[in-house]
């Protein structure tokens, strides 16, 4: 077994640019090297000192000449590649460091080579160029590297041994020799890993913890955007420094004003720019003049208006990116800090948040503004809010890194309406959940418009399932409703997560109780009965006869010390998870006195690690806060929302307890001669989408040990009728086309045939049905099937999303497989818990465990099908689209048979 490894993806070099962040918060942006880039690469190499041309390039003695550096440009992406990072200095694109391989004659190894500015060096600079470099190299089959470095070279030798390669060096002529494979390892994954979370930290300090804020666009007129943005952050506190660039005024909220931020006498950590879009490039290049770390561009007019817009959002984020800085927006509403050391809302909503320790990211501005005055109404604490607008620089892959190492947030919550790299944010979500919850709504998810698909699988996998399918995989809590998020939220800062799914409900009410308990069953919450120990403690608190049971309904004529008496006694008691108190207050009076019954025993579940929830009906916000915790129980108007949030809340507990699984590895699977047969299928038609052909889909499916039932083509109705013949009846005679997805759509599926005059037979009518309706050219002949009557049907697949990657689908099959929808989706690849839980988690399960006497399934052969199917796909990125369906599953031990498929390139 192995550790499952974040997958990279494949780039289109001619288009590619990547922003990388160096350890000390510094953003770069990185591209290809181009033939044009020699006159800057010129110059850049004369920038060099001779001590470091002398260890770079041992064998150059002067500067490059211009037709060096020319050759030195010319890449062909796949034997030879090359990167560059680049600066703005003085309005114009400076390379500052540049990486490059040769493939060498072995053709599976290659020489690199580094560069990187004095000034740059010990940054990380040229550790994330060889990171692309690598990222190109394993996508072209080079799996090792080799360098020559020079023994006091001690920076060059750092990018090396620190990276965590298994280097083997020789020592030659003062010169080390070193060797070292490059394929992605757990050990090199993890390493990646932390030092881009390291960077990541540092870039976002003075994000949400600025010591300074220059606010460009302030103004003096009440009402406008620079007026509200500023007295937002003079009138909430702000502890750092404030200060206002107008040109037109000298003071503003008495504070000093300046004409420009390069006018400004002290350091600017961040600066939030407010002035009209046609300006706000200049502005930008003058914060990186100044050296400010990060830019907030509240103005909209960019990407979200049209073409001009993203072109001017474009040169927005490369003057941005190539000063070194980082930005939130542009078209954004700001950034809030309620840590009592910060106090900053750089933003322009009149709410300031209570603190507390839940984190809030909003695509939406619109919906930022309601969202604060809502967790002000509800007493929901704050540690952070970003607003990221349109995303063209920091994005909430940023922000989850940030908040999964801040200790002043315990719950994140985000309202998302698209994803950049979905994958990139599965990964780091996924991580994140380990220990802290993310709740999550995505707007936009009824929007009709999924694109076209050629197999069951594709037509199954529209955009809002794939967002659940990534939600789900990464441990994240989705909810449809702003109202369950809050609720969900409330519930999860304040409280400990269940240990399980036993419920008890107390009430003063039969039918809110009721309510409750219905909801309960619908959740998948479970209601045990009280055991006789607990019934008899129960009595002695209560002041009259009730009937002791779950729900325990007290009846209307309990008073507040009967709750306080019965609720210590559920806050002990081993056999439940969660106690909800449901309260009807009474006509005449007030509900303080039970509110303080349930703060005196708050405490008591804390200490126990049960949750508890409170239903004060018609009322919501937070009850009883806890003095010593200085934690609140969540309150909620209906029965039916608090156990909604229970629910989310036990389906998060149990999915961090999950194991995390692994990928085998296994034996036997001959990968070259796989990816021999699909080169050789690409090779025979130019056709894109290109479906291979029985017998290739035999030979691939072999190569990976899975098992497809014998299946032969036939041109004719004699040839058809030999076969089935020589196979042994009953046979079951299919439609051979390349373009008709579903067969028997068009009666292209005839079964149970048991002579040879039948199979003949079968050939003309499934001929004459095509004639009939005008396809008999898509007609290629027919595939004659020995007949599998035994066995469940069951369906699996792949489909390939341009954002989300490889997807693993398994399912009920057959041909009601799209009507009867009992499926689920993994983002490739899958581990053997996800393998296994594809399987448990469908209704199909119940006839694999064995239904009304039936014998149970082989679910080990169908998971090693799915493991050996995900591996397939890792291996063959050119597969985009698979169908297994059926896959008849047999009894146990029997193992499954494919009875059709279906395999499309890309």
């Amino acid at each position: 077994m192995v550790q499952a490894i974040p997958k990279k993806e494949p780039m289109r070099l001619a288009e590619f640019e990547t922003q990388v962040l160096l350890k000390d918060g510094t953003s770069m942006l990185l591209r290809p090297i181009k033939v044009s880039d020699a006159k800057s690469l010129t110059s850049f190499l004369g920038r060099l000192s001779a001590n470091d041309k002398y260890l770079r390039f041992q064998h150059i003695s002067r500067d490059m000449y211009l037709d060096s550096a020319s050759r030195f440009c010319c890449t062909n992406q796949s034997d030879t590649c090359a990167f560059v990072a680049e600066v703005l200095k003085d309005s114009r694109k400076e390379i500052v460091a540049t990486g490059k391989y040769y493939r060498l004659p072995d053709k599976h190894s290659a020489e690199v080579i580094l560069a990187v500015q004095d000034d740059y060096q010990g940054r990380g600079l040229g550790t994330a160029i060889l990171e692309q470099l690598m990222n190109v190299a394993r996508q072209n089959d080079i799996d090792t590297f080799k360098a020559d470095v020079l023994s006091c070279d001690t920076y060059g030798l750092s990018i090396f041994k620190n990276y965590g390669f298994n280097l083997t060096r020789e020592i030659q002529d003062n010169a080390y020799r070193i060797v070292f494979p490059i394929t992605l390892t757990p050990v090199m994954a993890k390493k990646e890993e932390e030092r881009g979370r390291i960077s990541m930290l540092a870039s976002l300090r003075s994000l949400l913890k600025p010591q300074s804020i220059a606010l460009i666009g302030a103004s003096r007129h009440p009402g406008t955007l620079g007026h509200t943005l500023l007295q937002c952050l003079v009138q909430n506190g702000f502890t750092g420094k404030v200060y206002p660039v107008n040109p037109n005024t000298q003071l503003l909220m008495s504070l000093k004003t300046y004409p420009s931020v390069l006018d400004i006498t002290g350091d600017v950590d961040m600066a939030v720019i407010a002035v009209p879009a046609r300006v706000v490039a200049k502005v930008a290049a003058d914060c990186g003049h100044k050296g400010v770390h990060t830019v907030v561009v509240i103005s909209d007019g960019f990407s979200e208006t049209g073409p001009e817009g993203a072109s001017r959002e474009k040169e927005l984020r490369d003057v941005v990116l190539g000063h070194g800085m980082r930005m939130v927006g542009p078209n954004c509403m700001g950034v809030i800090n309620t840590d009592p050391s910060v106090k900053m809302n750089a933003t322009f909503s009149p709410v300031f948040p209570p603190a507390g320790n839940v984190a809030f990211l909003s695509q939406s501005g619109a919906m930022g503004l309601i969202v604060l005055q809502y967790a002000k109404n509800l007493d929901i604490g704050i540690s952070t809010f970003v607003s990221v607008g349109n995303r063209a620089d920091i994005s909430s892959n940023d922000l989850l890194e940030f908040w999964e190492q801040d200790p002043s947030t315990d719950v994140i919550l985000l309202y998302l309406e698209s994803f950049g790299n979905p994958r990139k944010f599965s990964h780091i979500a996924r991580r994140v959940t380990k220990k802290k919850p993310i709740v999550v709504i995505k707007g936009g998810s009824t929007q009709a418009g999924s694109r076209a698909a050629t197999s069951h699988t594709g037509a199954m996998a529209t955009s809002d399932v794939l967002s659940d399918v990534m939600f789900h995989h990464a441990g994240m809590i989705r909810v449809n409703l702003m109202e369950e998020m809050f609720g969900v939220a409330a519930l999860l800062s304040n409280q400990p997560l269940p240990r399980g799914r036993n419920l008890v409900i107390v009430t003063n009410g039969g039918g809110p109780g009721i309510i409750a308990a219905d909801a309960a069953a619908r959740n998948g919450l479970s209601l045990p009965q009280m055991s006789e120990e607990l019934e008899y403690k129960l009595k002695s608190v209560l002041k009259r006869e009730v009937a002791i049971r779950n729900p325990f309904d007290t009846t209307a004529g309990a008073d507040a010390e009967e709750f306080r008496g019965i609720l210590r006694l559920l806050a002990a008691d081993k056999n439940s998870d969660a106690v909800l108190v449901i309260f009807i207050p009474p006509i005449v009076g007030n509900t303080k006195d039970y509110e303080d019954a349930i703060r005196e025993v708050a405490e008591d579940f804390w200490k126990q690690g049960k949750p508890l929830l409170a239903c004060f009906l018609g009322q919501r916000g937070l009850k009883a806060r806890l003095g010593t915790h200085d934690r609140s129980v969540p309150s909620f108007p209906f029965p039916e929302e608090a156990i909604a949030a229970l629910a989310r809340a036990v389906e998060y507990a149990e999915t961090r307890k999950k194991p995390a699984g692994k990928i085998p590895e296994f034996k036997g699977i001959k990968r070259d001669e796989a990816r021999k047969i699909i080169g050789e299928a690409l090779a025979r038609s130019t056709q894109r989408p290109l479906f291979l052909e029985p017998k290739e889909i035999t030979g691939v499916l072999a190569c990976y040990g899975i098992k497809l039932v014998e299946t032969t083509p036939a041109k004719t109705a004699a040839r058809a009728a030999a076969l089935a013949a020589k196979m042994g009846f009953p046979v079951a005679v299919k439609l051979d086309s390349s373009t008709i997805t579903h067969k028997s759509d068009v009666g292209g599926v005839v079964l149970d045939l048991n002579s040879a005059d039948e199979v003949k037979k079968a050939f003309r009518d499934v001929r004459n049905r095509l004639k009939k309706i005008g396809r008999q050219d898509e007609m290629q002949g027919v595939m004659v099937q020995k007949m599998v009557k035994e066995g469940i049907e069951a369906i699996a697949g792949v489909t390939h999303d341009p954002a989300f990657g490889e997807l693993i689908m398994f399912g009920s099959g057959g041909v009601y497989a799209e009507l009867m929808k009992d499926t689920v989706l993994m983002l490739n690849p899958i581990t053997d818990a996800d393998a296994s839980e594809m399987i448990n988690s469908l209704k199909l399960s119940e006839l694999f465990r064995g239904f009304r006497g039936s014998p149970p399934a082989d679910t080990e052969a169908v998971q090693d099908l799915l493991l050996r199917l995900s591996a397939m796909v890792e291996d063959i990125p050119q597969i985009d689209e698979l169908d297994f369906n059926p896959v008849k599953v047999m009894s146990r031990g029997k193992g499954y048979r494919i009875v059709d498929a279906r395999i499309m390139l890309s």
